[in-house]
């Protein structure tokens, strides 16, 4: 079976919008309400709302492809790039290149796309690596497959064009990106089309020997990020990782074929709930700093400790809640201290319970308030 880059037809994709009509609204809808609330919130608050996301996008991305960051590294990272003042000291370059990534894409969403920023951008993902040629097209005689299986039972998902055929393909890609744009010649103005099309014309190119999901998923970003005017706030890849399957499974149909209907609907889908997780991100920051603007005062530090810890978890919450084995595993003191502060945090209306029964069973969730 031919891929798609194999036929005269390419790159020229078809598709329909019938089926998306409605979530393109919803996305126009969702991006002006996330906007407005985010604009309403104080600086700090704001701040950290930004800051949640972006460090979601760069843990997840990178687990995609089967690396795993510290949060607090990436944290670091993406907050020194905002010009904040952070004590933590980097323990895994990795992390911080993925944080200097999304800072300058953050920061660069209007100019046009070129060569060398993708290059800057692989460096910036891979500039540690000693197996891999950075900065540079992929020029390796060998194809470029995307393979699962054992050794001796691969099963060959794709092959990407030879290495001959990348600096001309990614000129054409290149052009096309920024003549699509808003204002081009070709512009695509509905701007989760063209992020769609985007990211799978570029993951069909493949140009690099590595790094080349994280890197499409950036310019499906910057492309989102062009369309609406501004630095787009969500996490396609958190969307993305927590179905990953899904993902190449949509991924590998629509590299078969110039017609991409079946692609353009699973990635408005993605970027739709990737827009919801953004509004449930920004009204539990919210939570969180009714929480502390209430009990700011009235938490010893022991609480305040384990309050943060479970904070940590984010909308989600604690796994199971918390209880007075944990809170003592967390702290350092026996059982029935944990069970004195957490009666405590229970009467202050801090805690509510996850359960109606008593002793060993007992769990409790923090007490987020509504924010409006």
């Amino acid at each position: 079976m031919k891929y798609s880059w194999q036929v005269k037809e390419w790159p020229d994709f078809t598709y329909n919008l019938v089926e998306v009509e409605e979530e393109l609204y919803q996305f126009s809808e969702k991006t002006g309400l996330v906007s407005g609330i985010l604009k309403a919130l104080p600086t700090d608050t704001q701040m950290e709302a930004i800051i949640n996301v972006m460090v979601a996008e760069a843990i997840k991305t990178s687990e995609i492809e089967g690396e795993y960051f510290s949060r607090k590294d990436v944290m670091s990272s993406i907050k020194n790039g905002l010009g904040l003042v952070v004590e933590h000291q980097f323990l895994d370059m990795k992390a911080k290149g993925i944080g200097d990534l999304l800072i300058d894409l953050r920061n660069t969403y209007k100019q046009q796309l070129t060569d060398e920023q993708l290059f800057s951008w692989h460096r910036m993902l891979l500039g540690t690596e000693i197996k891999v040629r950075v900065g540079v097209w992929r020029d390796h005689p060998e194809p470029m497959q995307v393979v699962s299986g054992a050794l001796g039972k691969e099963k060959v998902h794709y092959e990407a064009p030879p290495s001959e055929r990348v600096p001309g393909e990614m000129e054409r890609f290149i052009n096309w990106f920024n003549e699509s744009g808003p204002g081009g010649k070709y512009e695509i103005k509905k701007a989760p089309i063209r992020s769609a099309i985007a990211h799978l014309y570029f993951e069909s190119i493949h140009p690099f020997e590595d790094g080349n999901g994280r890197i499409g998923r950036a310019i499906a970003e910057k492309a989102l990020s062009q369309g609406i005017g501004r630095p787009v706030l969500l996490s396609l890849s958190k969307t993305i990782e927590s179905k990953k399957s899904k993902y190449y499974a949509a991924l590998e149909v629509a590299q078969r074929s110039i017609e991409i209907t079946p692609w353009i609907n699973y990635f408005v889908d993605v970027i739709l709930n990737a827009q919801q997780d953004t509004e449930d991100q920004i009204d539990f920051v919210l939570r969180k700093t009714i929480f502390f603007d209430r009990f700011k005062d009235k938490l010893s530090e022991r609480q305040l400790k384990v309050v943060k810890r479970m904070l940590e978890e984010g909308p989600a919450g604690f796994v199971g809640g918390i209880n007075a084995s944990k809170y003592g595993t967390l702290t350092k003191v026996s059982k029935a201290t944990a069970t004195r502060d957490l009666q405590n945090l229970l009467s202050l209306d801090a805690l509510i319970p996850l359960s109606e029964a008593g002793g060993r069973s007992t769990r409790y969730q923090l007490n987020l308030v509504q924010p409006f």
